[in-house]
């Protein structure tokens, strides 16, 4: 039986919420290498009987794979989580939130870090760690409107670590700064470290905020974006919503994810 996590706590703002989901939709929103070192040869040499007798007798050994074998899909598909996972109010997703195009296809404006702009690049592609995901899995919370994308993905580990090495700094880089939509709705944008389990054998998360004003009052998409790496595989998340986004909901799936990802692993791979 899977491992349950809690439901997410009382939602507040009804209101607020409604009303934040109204702007997304009139801003136009759609529903690692080896060194060998040879010696230079001094001649030639014979070698003795003894020589000659161990040598054959010794068993071959096979070469080590030069990289990891990877999981198959099948395989990454069961490393991922699910509704049921989390339950109520949570459910298998009906499309892409009304907040992404809304929200985070923007301009960072001139003068900001080159590094602000890719990161609003890859939360809207969906793409954290720079390439499409091995299995991905989306969750929508039908109460606060918040949706969860959860992704098993491919890169090597050293590309991995690069990766979240990139992320810490971002908080230093992207504290705040402002952006502009396509249709010139003007954001201000925030980019904070969150805390995380200690799960998988590294790991960062980011909080992004993403504020604009909608008849006078101010309407903020909250995001949490995590990435994970668990041995030669790694794992990414983001939730988000303009609602309540939890983080007890965010730190449970991916304590929950790494464990899966981990059990899948030990369970077998095969060479592709």
């Amino acid at each position: 039986m899977p491992r349950s996590l809690p439901s997410s706590p009382a939602r507040t703002g009804t209101r607020l919420t409604a009303c934040a989901l109204a702007a997304a939709a009139l801003l136009g929103a759609a529903a690692c290498s080896a060194i060998k070192v040879e010696a230079e040869p001094r001649g030639p040499v014979t070698p003795s009987a003894s020589s000659r007798a161990a040598s054959s007798a010794a068993p071959a050994r096979s070469p080590a794979p030069a990289t990891a074998p990877a999981l198959t899909d099948a395989q990454a598909r069961d490393a991922l989580i699910s509704a049921t996972d989390l339950g109520e109010p949570w459910t298998p997703t009906k499309g892409a939130a009304t907040w992404r195009d809304a929200f985070l296809k923007t301009r960072a404006a001139q003068g900001t870090a080159p590094d602000c702009q890719r990161l609003l690049d890859a939360l809207y592609a969906d793409e954290l760690l720079g390439a499409p995901a091995r299995a991905v899995v989306a969750l929508d919370d039908w109460s606060s409107g918040s949706q969860l994308r959860y992704q098993v993905t491919a890169q090597r580990p050293a590309e991995v670590d690069r990766t979240l090495a990139w992320m810490r700094t971002l908080p230093g880089k992207c504290a705040g700064f402002s952006a502009t939509t396509a249709s010139g709705t003007e954001q201000q944008v925030t980019v904070n470290g969150a805390p995380l389990p200690e799960v998988g054998d590294a790991r960062q998360a980011l909080r992004l905020t993403v504020t604009i004003e909608y008849e006078g009052e101010p309407v903020t998409l909250t995001l949490h974006a995590v990435a994970v790496r668990v041995g030669d595989d790694a794992l990414t998340l983001t939730n988000g919503g303009l609602g309540d986004v939890s983080p007890e909901v965010t730190t449970g799936v991916t304590e929950l994810g790494a464990e899966r990802l981990g059990e899948v692993r030990r369970h077998g791979r095969v060479q592709v």
